[in-house]
């Protein structure tokens, strides 16, 4: 049997962003992409079908997040909400690589929820919970980071989950272009205080973090 040319590429990415590159995470990784590609010719679950833009618009996409984050939580594990998760991202592999966090998977979309659920089962994430709910009807522990990735506008985003964060809890919204209108078209009760480049190996495309977090108003006197 000839060598899956994914494996090769996982890794490599892996390294690149100064990520654990073991065999068991790569295996659950790449377990992922077999469950999505099999859903896929009943589900329209992603619409990235070729194996190898998989790892790197899917896996490396999502994991390129992950050293920003864990510089902004120290190496403390979290409750981290994923909302609009679709088939997972980046909820399902933030999982896989940081057992010791809580990943919460949140879509209206029924078989979305159902293949994420399915996906923590066959790959025994004990960390992943998957909810089919509107976030803003959601009733679930509080968590120290909502994160977004592709799903809606920041203030969409940030109106919808406020009630989901940990006093100094935070968004992350992860987006393409900086979304400099979008950005602009925030209230005044959300702050962004950092806004981070993102270089995704072997993806030639524009990536960036935005940071929010709530604005505190202090009294006076």
């Amino acid at each position: 049997m000839s060598p899956d040319p994914r494996r090769a590429a996982l890794r490599a990415g892996l390294q690149a962003l100064s990520l654990p590159d073991d065999d068991d995470r790569i295996g659950r990784l790449l377990g992922y992409l077999d469950l999505l590609r099999k859903w896929n010719q009943a589900y329209n679950l992603s619409a990235v079908r070729d194996p190898m833009q998989m790892v790197h618009q899917h896996l490396l996409d999502c994991l390129a997040a992950l050293p920003p984050l864990d510089r902004h939580l120290q190496g403390r594990d979290a409750r981290i909400l994923d909302v609009g998760s679709g088939a997972g991202l980046p909820g399902v592999v933030w999982a896989v690589m940081r057992p010791g966090w809580s990943v919460c998977c949140v879509d209206a979309v029924a078989k979305k929820a159902s293949f994420v659920r399915q996906v923590a089962a066959e790959l025994g994430l004990r960390n992943l919970r998957s909810e089919h709910a509107r976030v803003e009807q959601l009733h679930l522990p509080q968590v120290d980071v909502a994160v977004s990735r592709a799903f809606a506008s920041l203030v969409d985003f940030s109106t919808m989950t406020r009630q989901h964060l940990l006093p100094g809890g935070c968004w992350l919204a992860m987006k393409g272009k900086l979304p400099h209108e979008e950005i602009a078209a925030l209230p005044a009760n959300v702050q962004v205080f950092h806004v981070e480049p993102l270089q995704v190996p072997g993806l030639d495309a524009q990536r960036c973090l935005v940071w929010m977090r709530p604005e505190t108003t202090q009294e006076v006197g």
